[in-house]
């Protein structure tokens, strides 16, 4: 049975988000978060790149040959890619020097890949549009989540302007230490609070069964009184 398609946006916000759930594109989600304007540079372009991608993938899906499938991907996310690249070098030359290496490869970022193989490839164009949305979304808050609290910490400062003055900041929220520190620390509080979720509706089952179960044995035990009784 096929999920609507308002799921098929908004599962990539917290059920399947991309960084937090499916742990992939760690290597940019890393490596570029270190201010919030490059957290949305990367956001914007791996977006587009998904929505692209998706659309043309699901198009095709039915005259790609199955052998070939996965080269055939990576020619049409590879195409989308470039385009982000020369635009980016065109109308955003300092943030496109800041991103660097992690632009182009964007080609092979496991999210990007693995939205076409295992979605855009088996369903139709409308809800692999919304799937590479929602995926994009949810991979851009998660950068900007990771980044702010690391320009914040790091330098002091937000999207460049300094938020308290004389404030000293850690640069170790900066440098590799800290991404690994405060996503490990964000995973695990968004661990804790899923298990805790989880905890608790396994408790009202428990509850709601007992409920029944008591409601059904006090049911068939008036029913034996009655019989007794007549």
């Amino acid at each position: 049975m096929s999920r609507p398609l308002s799921q098929e946006f908004t599962k990539g916000f917290s059920k399947t988000n991309p960084v937090f759930v499916l742990l992939l594109g760690l290597c940019p989600t890393l490596a570029v978060t270190t201010t919030v304007s490059n957290a949305v540079g990367m956001a914007v372009a791996a977006t587009f790149v998904l929505v692209g991608s998706n659309v043309i993938i699901s198009l095709a899906r039915d005259i790609i040959p199955p052998k070939v499938r996965i080269p055939c991907f990576i020619v049409v996310i590879a195409t989308f890619v470039t385009i982000v690249e020369l635009v980016m070098q065109a109308y955003a030359p300092p943030l496109y020097k800041s991103l660097g290496i992690f632009v182009p490869l964007i080609v092979v970022n496991c999210i990007i890949l693995g939205r076409a193989e295992a979605f855009a490839s088996k369903n139709s164009v409308g809800a692999s549009t919304l799937d590479g949305l929602g995926m994009g979304v949810g991979f851009a808050w998660a950068l900007l989540l990771l980044a702010t609290v690391r320009e914040v910490l790091g330098n002091g400062t937000f999207l460049g302007y300094q938020l308290v003055p004389g404030f000293r900041p850690a640069l170790i929220m900066i440098l590799p230490p800290g991404a690994f520190l405060s996503l490990g620390l964000m995973l695990g509080w968004i661990n804790w609070r899923r298990m805790r979720r989880e905890r608790r509706h396994a408790g009202r089952r428990t509850i709601l069964d007992i409920r029944t179960r008591t409601g059904v044995g006090r049911a068939a035990l008036r029913t034996d009184d009655g019989e007794i009784g007549r």
